[in-house]
């Protein structure tokens, strides 16, 4: 008979919907953490995976002892933050998964140490729990597990989710998810049960230009104005597509806008900058716009009038 545990096959749960927040008693809501989807296999040692089933253990050896803070064997799900000020720093995180020497590793986990920040809980004593309700699970999970710096359980509230979604919005996290009370955890899917709401900054930037990606995407090339003079503000994939511009009657120009090529823009096509857009993002004090996402063309807009804030 299969077993769940000794498979190491856990495909976590996915979020399928995004959605203004929104209060309800069939729902529990918790912060969304802006680290890495992981899985830990937990018994006499740790076993932990990214969410392609990937082991990631020796990169995060400050992890190595965390099955030493639950009361038996277990899967557990979660994300893999460094916690800086008390919020996630992705690009910690993310750093540590592109490491290859074990000096370098050590390092960056005594000076950033990263936490596993547990959502559920899917087996546990050689029951495997995937058809429980969530808040059953939930539950279960609180007595499994004995906190530590390291071992975090997920905290939740029931009900109202706008307050949790305005307390975490002006403590700069990167939004809430809500989860439906009786939700079965289906492996590997993009379930509506779930629901997440981000927080966004917007702007207003200048088409400049488009550059062909493979599998028939569009990245759209934007900039923003310094005063009188045109500056390269980056590219943008998400929600993007030349079908849109088509409809505005652009006109290809031979020469970039900006006056010199930016990096990564080489097979660019460009044109007049006439045009200006909305583009969404998650503020990031490093990258400036975080997954940016192409909204929306505004014709009630000059170009000059995309200014650089």
């Amino acid at each position: 008979m299969s077993d769940l545990f000794n498979e190491r096959k856990v495909s976590p749960m996915l979020i399928k919907e995004e959605k203004p927040p929104f209060d309800s008693e069939d729902y529990i809501y918790e912060l969304k953490f802006d680290g890495i989807r992981s899985v830990a296999y937990l018994d006499d040692r740790v076993d932990l995976r990214n969410r392609r089933g990937i082991m990631i253990t020796s990169l995060f050896p400050e992890l190595s002892d965390i099955n030493k803070q639950v009361s038996g064997k277990c899967i557990l799900d979660g994300e893999l933050v460094v916690l800086k000020d008390g919020k996630p720093d992705f690009y910690e995180v993310q750093r540590r998964t592109v490491m290859r020497d074990p000096f370098k590793i050590q390092l960056a986990s005594t000076k950033y140490p990263a936490s596993f920040i547990v959502y559920d809980i899917l087996y546990y004593q050689d029951k495997e729990l995937l058809s429980s309700p969530l808040i059953e699970r939930k539950e279960l999970l609180q007595s499994v597990i004995n906190e530590n710096n390291r071992l975090i359980f997920s905290r939740y509230i029931e009900t109202y989710g706008k307050q949790l979604y305005d307390l975490a919005n002006a403590q700069k996290f990167e939004g809430i998810v809500a989860k439906r009370k009786d939700s079965k955890y289906y492996m590997g899917k993009k379930a509506e049960f779930w629901i997440k709401s981000k927080f966004y900054d917007s702007i207003d930037a200048v088409v400049c230009g488009y550059i062909y990606k493979p599998n028939d995407m569009t990245s759209i090339i934007i900039g923003q104005y310094m005063g009188s003079k045109l500056v390269y503000k980056g590219h943008v994939t998400l929600g993007a597509g030349i079908k849109k511009l088509n409809k505005y009657g652009y006109k290809v120009i031979d020469q970039s806008p900006f006056g010199y090529v930016p990096r990564g823009n080489e097979g660019a096509v460009w044109i007049q900058p006439d045009i200006v857009c909305t583009i969404e993002y998650m503020p990031s004090k490093r990258e400036g716009m975080r997954l940016p996402i192409f909204r929306e063309i505004r014709d009630d807009k000059s170009p000059i009038e995309c200014q650089v804030d």
